[in-house]
This record gives C-alpha cells, sequence and structure tokens, in this order.
C-alpha cells in the first residue's frame, strides 16, 4: 500500500464551523428516536412543574402561619401535599434521565456503526492523508462527547428552560413588583452568554481537533515504539509530542477560559438581585403593614434561588454544547467524505477465469499534478509467474493497488480475460486474488479463524490441508489448543510462522490469481526455504505477481519486469537480463554485493 502521509498539526487547519447546520443535522438523527424523546421531555416539563409549585404552597403555608392560623389538620394537609410533590417530581426526573440515557446510548451506536460503514466505503487515497489516530478519535472520543451530552446536559436544558418560563410566571401571581426586579437578571446574563457562545466555538473545534492531533500521534509511535528506542528516538519523541499536547493545552485553555466567565458573571448578577428583593420586599412589607407579606418575600426568595440555578445551568450548558456541536461537526465531516463509487449495478462476471492479466496504456498518479506510471504495457498470460522488481518508488506496489482497484487509473485499461476490470465490480475483481504481503496481518481470534478469513465457509479439512501445504501445521500443532489458539499481542510468534500463516490463508481462499508481496528478508535461512517453498505451492497453476525483494527467489520467474520511474525498462526471464547486461544486471549484482532488498 501507498504509505499514508503524516498527519498536519499546523493551526491554520482549524476553521470556523457551521453550527446551526450541525445542530440541524444533530436533531435530524435524534429524530429516529423521536417517541423516547417526547416521553422524556414531557417527564422533565413535569418534574420541572412540580418543582415550580412546591414553593406556591408553601407560600400559603406560611401565610397561614404568619396570619396566627395554627390548625393542625391544615399543617398536616400541606406538609403531604408537598412531600408528595416533591417525591413524584423525583421520580420524573429518575424517568426521563433513563429515557434520555436510552436515546444517548443508541445514537452512540448508530453513530458508531455508521463511522465503521464509511471506513468500509471510503477509497484508499482518503488514508494516505489522514490520521489513523485522527480517525479512531472521531470514534471514540467525539461521540462519547455527544453522548454525555444527551445524558447529562439536553434533560437540564430542558428543566432549566421550563423553570425559566414557569417561575415568572407563578412569582407575577404573588407580587409584580418583585416579579420585576428578580427579572432584572435575565437581560444582563442573556447577553453575557450570547457574547461568550458567538466567540468561543473556535477554540471548542480547535480543541477537539487537536484532540485527534494527540490520538493520531500516540498511534503512530505507539506502533513504531521499537523503532524509536532502537534509534534513540525518545527526546525527539517526546519534544514533538509535547508540542502537539501544548497546542491542545492552548486551545482546551481559551475554550475553558472564556466559558468560565459565564459562570461568575451570572453568579453577581444573580446576588445583586437578591440583595434588591430583600431591599423592595422590605418597603412594600412596611408601606403596607401586612405581616403576611414577609412568607411572599421568603417565597420570593426561595423561587429567586431556583430562577438563578437554570441561568446558572444554561450559562454552563452553552460551553458544553460547544465542545459537543465541535464534536458532532469532526464526525458529520467525517460521515458526509466522498465515498468510493457505487458499483452495485455491475453485474458482469468471468464465467472460467483462466488468468490472463493485460495493462493496456496504463497512466496514473496519486496526486493529480504528480504522475508515477506512464504508459504501462503488459501482459500476463494464465498460470505465468510474474516478478516485478526495481528500486524504491519504482512503482512496483502502485501496480498492484491498480490490479485490486485500490486506486482507479488516470488513462488505459487494465482486463482479466479480455474484459475490463472498471465493467466490474470491483469486490468480485479483488475476490479474484489472493494476497499474501510483506507486513503480516492477524486478528484477534484462534489460528482457524485467521487462516479461515478469506473464505469463512472453509472446512476443518481445507483449513489442515492448506496448513500442511503452507508447511505451518506442524507449528500449529505443538501449541497447546493447536488450531483453536487464541492470537492476540501476548502471543509469541516469529514472523516467518505468522507469514506461513498469510499463505495457508490464501491458499484456503482458493482464488484463481495471486499477488505477493515476497516477504523473506525478515526470516532466517531455514524459515525463508518453508515459506519459498509454501509459495511455490500456492502459485502453482495460478497467474501470479510477485514484488520481488530477493532477486535470487524469483529465478523461476516466466517473466520479469524491470520497472524504475514508473517505466518498464526491461522485461525477460533471469538468464536473459543478465546476459543483456542492463537495469536488471545492476540490480542484482548489487544486491549480491551490498545484500540490499529491494
Amino acid at each position: 500500500m501507498k504509505k499514508k502521509k503524516q498527519p498536519s498539526f499546523a493551526s491554520s487547519k482549524h476553521k470556523a464551523k457551521d453550527f446551526r447546520g450541525t445542530v440541524r443535522m444533530l436533531f435530524s438523527n435524534l429524530g429516529r428516536y423521536k417517541a423516547l424523546l417526547i416521553v422524556a421531555i414531557v417527564f422533565a416539563v413535569l418534574a420541572a412543574a412540580l418543582t415550580i409549585i412546591g414553593p406556591r404552597i408553601l407560600n400559603n403555608l406560611m401565610a397561614m402561619l404568619f396570619g396566627g392560623n395554627f390548625q393542625v389538620s391544615e399543617i398536616t394537609k400541606y406538609g403531604i401535599l408537598i412531600g408528595g410533590i416533591y417525591i413524584l417530581s423525583s421520580l420524573l426526573n429518575y424517568f426521563q434521565g433513563f429515557c434520555m440515557s436510552k436515546v444517548a446510548v443508541r445514537l452512540s451506536k448508530k453513530l458508531r456503526s455508521d463511522i465503521i460503514k464509511k471506513i468500509n466505503t471510503l477509497p484508499l487515497n482518503y488514508f494516505d492523508k489522514h490520521s489513523y489516530g485522527d480517525i479512531l478519535s472521531r470514534v471514540t472520543n467525539d461521540v462519547d462527547t455527544i453522548s454525555n451530552t444527551l445524558q447529562r446536559t439536553l434533560s437540564s436544558l430542558i428543566t432549566s428552560s421550563v423553570t425559566v418560563i414557569g417561575i415568572p410566571i407563578i412569582m407575577f401571581t404573588l407580587n409584580w413588583q418583585l416579579t420585576l426586579v428578580a427579572l432584572l437578571q435575565i437581560p444582563l446574563a442573556l447577553i453575557v452568554i450570547f457574547i461568550v457562545v458567538k466567540n468561543n466555538q473556535k477554540y471548542f473545534v480547535k480543541q477537539q481537533d487537536y484532540i485527534g492531533d494527540v490520538n493520531g500521534y500516540v498511534e503512530e509511535n505507539f506502533s513504531a515504539h521499537t523503532v524509536v528506542k532502537a534509534f534513540n528516538g525518545e527526546a525527539k519523541s517526546q519534544a514533538e509530542f509535547d508540542k502537539i499536547n501544548n497546542n491542545l493545552k492552548t486551545a482546551s485553555r481559551k475554550a475553558q477560559f472564556f466559558s468560565g466567565i459565564l459562570h461568575p458573571m451570572t453568579v453577581f448578577s444573580s446576588n445583586i438581585v437578591y440583595v434588591l428583593i430583600c431591599l423592595v420586599g422590605g418597603y412594600i412589607a412596611v408601606q403596607t403593614n401586612d405581616v403576611t407579606f414577609l412568607a411572599t418575600i421568603g417565597t420570593f426568595m426561595t423561587y429567586t434561588k431556583l430562577f438563578n440555578q437554570p441561568i446558572q445551568q444554561i450559562a454552563s450548558v452553552s460551553s458544553t454544547l460547544q465542545s459537543t456541536v465541535a464534536a458532532a461537526e469532526r464526525v458529520f465531516e467525517f460521515l458526509k467524505e466522498k465515498d468510493e463509487p457505487d458499483e452495485s449495478e455491475k453485474r458482469l462476471t468471468i464465467k472460467k477465469i483462466k488468468g490472463k492479466v493485460e495493462f493496456r496504456d496504463v497512466s496514473f498518479g496519486y496526486s493529480p499534478n504528480k504522475e508515477i506510471i506512464h504508459h504501462f504495457n503488459f501482459t500476463a498470460l494464465p498460470g505465468q509467474k510474474i516478478a516485478i522488481v526495481g528500486q524504491t518508488g519504482a512503482g512496483k506496489t502502485t501496480i498492484v493497488n491498480l490490479l485490486m482497484r485500490f486506486y482507479e487509473i488516470n488513462s488505459g485499461q487494465i482486463l482479466i480475460d479480455d474484459v475490463p476490470t472498471t465493467e466490474m465490480n470491483r469486490s468480485y475483481v479483488r475476490s479474484l486474488f489472493g494476497m499474501v504481503l510483506q507486513d503480516t496481518w492477524l486478528f484477534e481470534g484462534t489460528i482457524k479463524e485467521n487462516i479461515a478469513f478469506g473464505n469463512e465457509n472453509a472446512t476443518d479439512e481445507e483449513i489442515i490441508k492448506a496448513c500442511k501445504m503452507a508447511n505451518v501445521d506442524h507449528f500449529i500443532r505443538t501449541e497447546p489448543k493447536g488450531y483453536d489458539m487464541v492470537l492476540n499481542e501476548e502471543t509469541n510468534i516469529s514472523a516467518g510462522q505468522k507469514q506461513l500463516m498469510t499463505i495457508a490463508r490464501a491458499m484456503v481462499q482458493n482464488a484463481p490469481m495471486l499477488i505477493l508481496d515476497e516477504a523473506t528478508s525478515s526470516v532466517d535461512t531455514r524459515t525463508e526455504i518453508l515459506i519459498q517453498t509454501a509459495m511455490d505451492r500456492l502459485t502453482k497453476g495460478r497467474t501470479s505477481f510477485v514484488i520481488a525483494h530477493r532477486l535470487s527467489t524469483i529465478k523461476n520467474a516466466d517473466q520479469i519486469i524491470v520497472m524504475k520511474d514508473g517505466n518498464i525498462v526491461e522485461i525477460g526471464k533471469h538468464d536473459e537480463l543478465l546476459k543483456r547486461n542492463g537495469a536488471y544486471k545492476e540490480l542484482y549484482t548489487s544486491q549480491f554485493e551490498t545484500g540490499e532488498n529491494f
């Protein structure tokens, strides 16, 4: 595969985002859980309404007491009523929280499923340009941020909104003058929230992006930790991480600093209003000479405290929502990336594969302004073993990528049995080739599951037969659980043993053609012989393309393609090419003199 580019950590990558558009898209995704949301909203509204009614009933009780009416039955009735209201309010809050948790979990599941489906439909050139860690951050951190907001914040926002609307209505029924005083804090709070939200969103966007950058760098360095240590690169790695981590710290500090202004400003305004209510209420009580008005003052102080809480919550929620929208933007950005063209309508197949492969005037470049394969022409006849050799960067792996349709050619045609690959579904084209790559890939699972990965219907007999042909059966049987042994990061298996397993996997797949990235450069001589023998058995009777690293292993190839700068410079058999004293002999001689692999 073409090596992916390193992620860019420049601050210029962070652009202003579409806040409203992202919110609309988020609510659109929530629409499928409409029933649960409605139940949660209804419960939240009822719970908030009961919380608001409680002090109003308490006001009647206090007025009765201040008026000298000490009837035990009345006091008991009010006590039971108030207690029942608060118990019911608590139950409603629990059930609405339960409903919101279900919505959050289901949405998280959907978003993660959508991201994984998206990964499988994206062209490979997307992964050339983006860090794997950044993609992982979208699946984990960003989706978690959305989920946490739905569980903890959305219900609080609903409750706060109902409280902000309901309390002034109740207060007006008690005393309109004190109500006007209590409402003085709303304009100030709204102005502060509007200013902060408008100017702070960009910092939350940067914060989420830098989290992706940190994840990308950590993923890259941990996967190559042995290389870092071998070249004493710990200090350099640490310095680079500190630089990226400092970017995250700076963005996070700015985001939290401006968000932090909201709380003290709202608390300050509410304290001023609290004092004014006491002063104005006391003045009214003195002027009217109404002792029972003291109960109203007490109720207003309770309502003011209740009223302050949702304003502070809304102010606090605004910063959380900004972080959530920034996370949602990254998720939806990824989901809107351009897919590989849909080819579900392409049903053309080859009834009986012979294995003729033709490159007809093929040109290709990974970027529009840099072509690396130039008018490539070659024909592989059925059953031939074709070796592709050349210096690093000559275009060997690119030819294989084009053959598998991992990338689309700029011009020309690639044909299999005289049928252009572009007229067949790319999944079908890929099913025609078995692949054994230099970088072995085994997933966490049993040996049997790994070997049957390309053919899930393979029987145990077929798996064992393939392993015997791949010279790996004896090794597997020496393990404690044999074919049922689970492979994971703790499993101690050599590179050669892994390679033999991947050869067995290709044998089980039983594809009519093969692509082999010869992988014997990092194993001992005995294992190399085992791998080479297994690969010879695998290629027998199949059209095979071998990216050759050790030229001594391709002496029996039917055709050897020598590439340089995306062009074929020589074609022929091993002995013929040596006699020409050209590019191949130069490669062959230099390899035996220096031990170099290509």
